[in-house]
């Protein structure tokens, strides 16, 4: 497995500190923006025709599996028929949901099923006064501040905020640190004792701010997975350490989607898209700031993943024999491999530098319209979270009477591309601009109210907090593997301790 210098890693970092003045004028390079440009289907522009290079690519992951494909193919769609009636009778219920007073007991009774839907929620994470009032001041930090950036711009939604006092505080609680400790340490694993990372040391990605307003329609994301798209399919994406090979090869069945090991190197952000994920998010997830129901502007998920994602990555290569949707439209029999003869370049859904969106009409056997279901009734202090591979989306109107309320915040291990990403982020932190993957400008640069990093070091008083977001060196843990104790040594020395 190709791992990068440290020598190379440090010349994407930035500096360990610099003078305020400096930092405060840094501005990113990437252009100003909001959340609509991360997706094709909200940003309003035309998906273009993939170019002929991805028709070979195509050809390239499944010459001489064929049969192999083929018969997985029809495995796949009798297993999702079967699956996809369950979920449409089960709803909400099928979304495991644990108490936080029994993080791990909870997690260990439903882990098998935790892993099989790809999505978990953990009740009272933080206190739910505590946590209503993060949107009071998250509100009063926008009043004070009416040039933030927002998506929509005339009745905004989702902020462009990353710094914020109450994005900080909950990004260092301890309480959220534990439970992202353990949703990367007790679900996921790593089939290698020498995998480069840490599964014991979450470190701090810093996202985005919705307040969504009762009878919003604006922010209606379909279906769709971050962490890229195309990348999926290309060799010098995701198929870095083979993440997906065994689906390629036909074996959907063996392919482990809780094992890290191959994903360290992956990479999932090859054209520098607006808002495309650099950091491995193993979880990505939303501390919620409402109550909300469903169908009052919260989260869907596809309870499937393991299914879902072998199907999407194998989509390309079928086509129907009969386009007319009707009674026999989804029957195995009308949908016929793609030779290399007819292959084309199409991967349904996927634009570079985009997320990748999924539809009833290029996805049909993942039956959307009764598969994308609500999660639960979620109460302020609820953390939701779900499988980086996991297919979510949020209403498409908030019909509810109050807003639905959350700060993204997703579970990151220590990896070399982690690192990485921290130590440019950390800087970004100091000079109040967004994080590297995200519109760029002046951020919150001249916001009045910004935390200092003096505030922020108050708030992660505990070791965990200040090295989650680069503040302090790492520690491995008892125990760790060599390949933990190296990755873990190697950031420490990409952070500057």
């Amino acid at each position: 497995m190709l791992r990068p210098s440290l020598a190379k890693i440090a010349r994407t970092v930035a500096p360990v500190s610099r003078p305020a003045s400096t930092a405060a004028a840094q501005k990113s390079s990437k252009k100003e923006g909001d959340i609509s440009d991360a997706f094709v289907s909200l940003s309003g522009a035309q998906r273009a025709p993939l170019p002929d290079r991805f028709r070979q690519l195509k050809c390239d992951l499944v010459r001489g599996r064929e049969e192999a494909v083929v018969e997985s193919w029809s495995r796949l769609l009798r297993e999702l028929r079967k699956e996809n009636d369950i979920i449409a009778a089960r709803g909400s219920d099928v979304i495991p949901q644990v108490e936080f007073a029994d993080l791990e007991g909870g997690c260990e009774r439903l882990e098998e099923e935790i892993k099989k839907r790809g999505a978990v929620v953990v009740r009272g994470v933080i206190p739910e006064a505590e946590a209503r009032a993060y949107k009071a001041e998250v509100e009063e930090y926008v009043r004070r501040n009416p040039h933030t950036r927002a998506f929509p711009a005339d009745d905004p939604q989702v902020y462009e905020l990353y710094w914020s006092a109450p994005q900080l505080k909950a990004r260092a609680h301890p309480s959220l640190l534990r439970v992202q400790h353990h949703l990367m340490s007790s679900l996921w694993h790593t089939s290698s004792p020498t995998a480069q990372i840490s599964l014991a040391n979450p470190l701090t990605y810093a996202d985005r701010v919705r307040i969504r307003q009762p009878g919003d329609a604006s922010f209606a994301l379909g279906p769709h997975i971050d962490g890229g798209s195309v990348e999926r399919w290309k060799r010098e994406g995701y198929g870095r350490g083979g993440v997906y090979d065994r689906v390629f090869a036909g074996a959907w069945e063996r392919y482990d989607p809780w094992d890290a090991s191959g994903r360290v190197d992956a990479v999932s952000n090859r054209y520098d898209g607006l808002g495309a994920c650099s950091m491995f998010r193993m979880w990505q997830g939303w501390m919620s700031m409402s109550r909300t129901g469903p169908r009052e502007g919260t989260l869907l998920v596809n309870p499937l993943m393991h299914l879902a994602t072998a199907y999407v990555l194998l989509r390309p290569f079928f086509r129907p024999v009969d386009e007319e949707t009707g009674p026999g439209y989804l029957d195995e029999r009308n949908w016929v491999f793609t030779g290399t003869a007819d292959m084309t370049s199409e991967l349904q859904g996927a634009t570079p530098g985009h997320g990748q969106e999924l539809t009833e009409e290029l996805h049909p056997h993942l039956e959307l319209g009764r598969t994308m279901v609500h999660v639960p009734n979620i109460k302020p202090g609820d953390f939701v979270a779900w499988h980086c591979d996991t297919i979510h989306a949020v209403d498409k109107l908030h019909t509810g009477g109050g807003d639905s309320s959350v700060l993204y915040i997703p579970v990151c291990p220590v990896t070399d591309i982690n690192a990485a990403y921290l130590a440019r982020q950390r800087a970004a932190f100091r000079a109040g601009t967004p994080g590297p993957d995200f519109p760029g400008g002046e951020g919150e640069a001249r916001h009045v109210g910004r935390p200092s990093e003096e505030a922020l070091r108050r708030w992660a008083d505990g070791g965990a907090g200040r090295q989650a977001f680069g503040l302090e060196r790492l520690a491995a843990r008892g125990g760790a593997l060599p390949g933990e104790r190296e990755v873990v040594a190697r950031a420490n020395g990409i952070l500057g301790f």
